[in-house]
């Protein structure tokens, strides 16, 4: 193998492995920007939004990662700085019990309701 293209072939592999680590960042970034919610716009995610705020918590989640902060982290840091709220899938806490169980209790008592009244017309 020439001299040259060993030099063309480190080139392409460095072109190669500089893409696929930018690209997984990227899509960090995306996967976490599409779970934050944007407090100005009103029902967008922060990678649905352009607004300023959107592309600042973008640069900052971006910034993050190439710090090397994981991703929980991320997550942890944003609802410390904005609250619970900014995250569309809220965890299971105290803060959040009746977030999680309000459904369940809204369809165990509407079933029990439709049994009752399918009861009702059978006699």
């Amino acid at each position: 193998m020439s001299k040259s293209k060993f030099i063309l072939l480190i080139i392409f592999y460095f072109f190669i492995f500089s893409s696929s680590s930018q690209s997984s960042s990227d899509d960090l970034v995306n996967k976490i920007s599409k779970n934050i919610r944007c407090l100005i716009c009103q029902g967008q995610s922060v990678y649905d939004s352009n607004s300023e705020f959107a592309e600042s918590i973008k640069l900052l989640i971006k910034k993050k990662i190439d710090e090397g902060v994981s991703e929980n982290d991320i997550y942890e840091y944003l609802k410390i700085q904005y609250g619970d709220w900014i995250v569309y899938e809220p965890e299971f806490n105290k803060n959040t019990f009746f977030l999680w169980t309000i459904p369940i209790f809204v369809f165990v008592i509407g079933g029990w309701v439709i049994f009752r009244k399918i009861k009702f017309f059978k006699l």
